[in-house]
């Protein structure tokens, strides 16, 4: 099962995951659709040049990266990093 608006697909394995529990790496709470139906992402692309959206992306993945030790929550973060990283691929042509 993924996750989808017009553009971005998330994975999202249901199994994995109890209705109590969210996907705090695919699908924050926080950053999900707003009222305007706008997810956070899309956002912060559309207010940026291609370039300046790719570096967005690296710096993501550089700062998940860097402090994935350090926040207790090592997983989380390498899977972070992982997403922005995989995004930052697909933003290459």
């Amino acid at each position: 099962m993924k996750h989808t608006n017009d553009r971005y697909e998330w994975p999202v394995s249901w199994e994995r995951y109890s209705m109590n529990e969210r996907d705090e790496v695919n699908s924050p709470a926080h950053y999900k659709l707003n009222e305007h139906g706008v997810e956070c992402i899309e956002a912060i692309e559309a207010s940026m040049s291609a370039d300046e959206f790719q570096g967005y992306l690296k710096g993501n993945t550089m700062k998940y990266l860097w402090r994935y030790k350090y926040k207790g929550k090592e997983r989380q973060d390498l899977e972070k990093a992982k997403w922005y990283l995989n995004k930052l691929a697909e933003t290459v042509q």
